[in-house]
C-alpha cells in the first residue's frame, strides 16, 4: 500500500489530481489510516494507470468514467465500448484533418512572409474575419 503522495510522485500526477479523481468518483473512496492520510491498494493503481492510458488516447474524464463502467463487465459492455471508442476515432481524424489544413496554411503564408510586400500576409490572415470562419466552421 503507498500514501498519496508516493502515487503522485510515482504515477506522474500531482496529489490535487488523486483527490479530484476520488471527488468525481474515477477513483473509488481510497482506504484512509487513523489520521486520515490515503492509502492505495495495486488495485488502486491499476485503474489509475487505466484513466492515464484512456486519457493519453484522448478520451475525456466523462468517456473514462464510462470506460471504467464498461471494465467491470467487459464482455457485456464490448458494443458500447466499440461505439465510443468509434467516436473518438472520428473526431481524432477529424483533428488531424484540421491539424493537417492549418498547417499547410501556416507554411504558405510563413514562405510568403519573406517577399518584398509591405505587409506580413501571417498578421494580415490573422487579423482577417476569414481566419475566424475558417476555425469556426
Amino acid at each position: 500500500m503507498l500514501r498519496i503522495g508516493q502515487v503522485a510522485k510515482t504515477e506522474g500526477v500531482s496529489v490535487d489530481t488523486l483527490r479530484y479523481y476520488e471527488k468525481i468518483q474515477l477513483m473509488p473512496n481510497v482506504g484512509r489510516d487513523q489520521s486520515g492520510i490515503r492509502y492505495y491498494t495495486e488495485r488502486d493503481l491499476s485503474r489509475l494507470r487505466f484513466i492515464k492510458r484512456a486519457q493519453k488516447m484522448g478520451f475525456s474524464l466523462d468517456e473514462i468514467g464510462q470506460l471504467l463502467g464498461f471494465r467491470e463487465a467487459p464482455l457485456d459492455a464490448k458494443p458500447q465500448t466499440r461505439l465510443l471508442a468509434t467516436r473518438k476515432l472520428q473526431q481524432i481524424e477529424d483533428h488531424l484533418l484540421e491539424l493537417t489544413q492549418l498547417r499547410e496554411e501556416l507554411a504558405s503564408l510563413t514562405r510568403r512572409c519573406g517577399g518584398s510586400t509591405d505587409q506580413c500576409p501571417i498578421l494580415a490572415k490573422l487579423d482577417s474575419r476569414q481566419f475566424d470562419h475558417y476555425r469556426n466552421g
